[in-house]
């Protein structure tokens, strides 16, 4: 099983104000928890040495009077009124106004590992905060407190929990809705492409669809431009594939009339013919439906990327070779010797059969073939003494179907799938085949990288 979520029924526009919301959430909660820590921990601080102050006072002055009685005591700091002294046996011996007639005000005990504890508790109904110490007088030890009622900080801590428990839910609902409203201004081009594309159909009608690109210079844009990129390349790719449909009609059409008019001719008058001239005229407009067929079928592998099997294939052995086949016009092969590539024999050799036959068809008196070493490749050239290519065609000659009026005039039966044919192996080894310039005739030149 994969380790990623199941895709949920939500929209993108819910999934991402729903994560945003908690996420704002969860930092809001952490940061207001933090902040009331952080100030709780400030304020005790600050009872804390203000209680150890006013305690110590208190501690001089025990110490040296020794004071009894209820009011007997007078607070050094007024932000510390409860005091109180307490004898052995924890009997209140004095205190301030504040604290007369109250029981003791905490049960804490000073010892040597803390002099001076500080607790918050509860006097009654009210909440206060206590420093405990210790002084020795002549009449014996006595404990000191010093405290303050804490009703402000009480009230503080619950107005902070009221304004937490409403603020964080009024400033999430806030947020959510921003974010919602955000996000749909922000995916509201997308909408508007996935409409626009919905729109768009393969009937080629009218004028090309595109997308409409936000004038913003973002990714929603760049997103869009390159839709309208791929639209624009599968409408290319949409009418060669037409164009090509409608030239191998016309191709195909063209030896299927010819052989149907012949066998119609002939059984109009079966008595008159001659039925073995008759059956070779037929079996030529086959032979070229087949090599029509057999190059389509070899350039649907081609365009459909299907696998060579590729083995180490001297190009020179393979010039020799087909250099030797008996032509109209003699072949003039000069190969050195171990040049090697990595490549798929029968695709190599049809490759150099086409060369061969197009330079044959227009040469003069001969033809040279050639392969060599260039740095990293492997250099195959094939030259003819014929009238060459025009620079202007040296690129047309390689599109499918495509024969200039020189070819046709030499050899009506071809299809003009030789050089496409060509070109197509030389990409599939990572090569290229190009027309080149020469000073008579034509020359093209095809180049392989080397086998390592």
């Amino acid at each position: 099983m994969s380790g990623r979520w199941p895709p949920g029924p939500w929209s993108l526009r819910t999934r991402v104000t729903v994560v945003t919301t908690l996420v704002v959430g969860v930092l809001l909660i952490a940061g207001a928890a933090g902040f009331y820590v952080t100030l709780r921990n400030a304020v005790f601080q600050s009872l804390r040495e203000r209680g150890r102050t006013a305690v110590g006072v208190l501690a001089d002055t025990v110490r040296a009077t020794d004071p009894q009685g209820d009011g007997a005591l007078r607070p050094g700091d007024a932000e510390f009124p409860l005091l109180q002294v307490l004898d052995d046996q924890g009997r209140v011996r004095a205190s301030s106004p504040a604290a007369s007639g109250r029981p003791p005000i905490s049960d804490l005990r000073p010892d040597a590992g803390h002099p001076t504890p500080s607790r918050t508790g509860t006097l009654g109904k009210e909440q206060v905060f206590v420093v405990a110490s210790h002084a020795d007088t002549p009449g014996g030890g006595r404990v000191l407190y010093a405290g303050v009622s804490m009703p402000g900080f009480v009230q503080s801590r619950e107005y902070f929990t009221f304004l937490l428990v409403l603020a964080v839910p009024l400033g999430l609902g806030l947020i959510a809705v921003s974010v919602w409203l955000a996000v749909r201004r922000a995916l509201r081009p997308v909408r508007r492409m996935s409409g626009e594309l919905a729109e768009v159909t393969g009937s080629g009608q009218g004028r090309p669809r595109r997308v409409t690109v936000p004038e913003t210079h973002d990714e929603i844009a760049q997103l869009a431009s390159s839709v309208n990129l791929t639209l624009h390349r599968l409408e290319q790719n949409v009418t060669r594939q037409r164009q090509f449909v409608g030239d191998v009609s016309h191709e195909l059409r063209s030896p299927l009339t010819g052989l149907r008019a012949q066998l119609e001719v002939a059984l109009e008058h079966p008595e008159d013919e001659d039925w073995p001239s008759v059956a070779r005229h037929a079996l030529n407009d086959a032979d070229r439906l087949q090599r029509i067929v057999t190059d389509l079928l070899l350039l649907a592998k081609l365009d459909a990327g299907v696998p060579l099997d590729r083995e180490p294939v001297d190009l020179g052995d393979l010039a020799r070779q087909e250099g030797a086949r008996p032509r109209r016009v003699p072949v003039d092969v000069d190969a050195e010797p171990g040049v090697v590539v990595l490549g798929a024999r029968g695709p190599l050799l049809r490759l150099i059969t086409n060369l061969l036959d197009n330079a044959v068809r227009h040469a003069r008196t001969s033809v040279g073939i050639t392969v060599e070493r260039q740095g990293p490749d492997a250099v195959l050239t094939v030259a003819d003494d014929g009238d060459g290519i025009p620079p202007a065609d040296r690129e047309r000659v390689f599109q499918r179907f495509q024969r200039l009026a020189e070819g046709r005039k030499r050899d009506t039966g071809g299809s003009g799938l030789g050089l496409p044919i060509s070109r197509d192996i030389a990409h599939a080894h990572e090569g290229t085949l190009v027309a080149a310039g020469a000073r008579a005739g034509a020359r093209l030149v095809l180049r392989i990288p080397l086998a390592p």
